[in-house]
């Protein structure tokens, strides 16, 4: 199995806590500084730091599987023929894990999926997205293949890719310069126009724009309020999925 669930830092887990109920995830695991939220597709791990914190507002692209030692080994066959072994059976805080590093040095952890714990009640068109933003799209799209994540049509022939997991959510590789890192976003499988009145509805502050390749809505990142928020994205978006030719 394989599930895109990422982990964002933050010290204003209420406010996410509020945003995420509207978006229409639900809480699944701990109610205190750690929580799992399901979305329709995909899940989202939010744990609390103090304020001014290095790693608040930031998100780490993570996934679930089922068994870790298996999904290591997969993996590593599948980037046999580059002559690399990007999976690696670790311990870290908070258990056992596995590391999957890329060419470009970054790398991101697959948890093992805590076995009952979906919860049903989520919006069915919601995905959490999680980003990968590097200066090599090629290798990042590649080690991607290597643990699984399917390739879906892009609507352009350029460096992006994106990819979908068996079991839930969104993976995409972003071309962007300086040292890779991660990203959190949201995508929506119908109309943004009820998402956007739910919201307001919520008290989020929420704009629908018109992009190239479709209409995303942006709304206030609860990490970007006040004098001392950390320096992060002014808002959170939520894509239209547009399923391509």
């Amino acid at each position: 199995m394989l599930r895109v669930r990422p982990l964002h830092f933050t010290s204003n887990i209420e406010s996410w806590e509020r945003l995420l109920t509207a978006l229409g995830l639900v809480l699944t695991e701990g109610d205190g500084g750690f929580r799992v939220y399901d979305a329709g597709a995909g899940r989202l791990a939010v744990h609390e730091v103090p304020g001014g914190a290095a790693e608040d507002g930031t998100t780490a692209l993570a996934v679930e599987v089922g068994d870790l030692a298996e999904f290591a080994r997969r993996t590593n066959l599948a980037a046999q023929e580059e002559g690399t072994t990007p999976a690696e059976l670790v311990t870290v805080d908070h258990g056992d894990a596995c590391r999957i590093t890329a060419p470009d040095g970054f790398s991101f952890l697959a948890d093992k999926a805590a076995a009952g714990t979906e919860g049903g009640g989520a919006d069915p068109a919601l995905a959490v997205v999680g980003v990968w933003f590097t200066e090599d799209a090629d290798a990042a799209a590649r080690t991607l293949r290597h643990i699984g994540a399917r390739p879906r049509p892009v609507p352009d022939n350029d460096e992006t890719a994106d990819f979908t997991a068996k079991n839930g959510g969104i993976l995409l590789v972003r071309p962007a310069t300086g040292p890779s890192r991660s990203g959190l976003g949201f995508e929506y499988d119908g109309a943004l126009e009820p998402l956007r009145d739910r919201l307001a509805s919520a008290g989020f502050q929420v704009s629908l724009t018109e992009e190239a390749f479709g209409s995303t809505l942006h709304v206030a990142n609860p990490d970007a309020t006040g004098d001392d928020a950390p320096p992060v994205p002014a808002t959170v978006w939520i894509s239209r999925h547009l399923p391509m030719g």
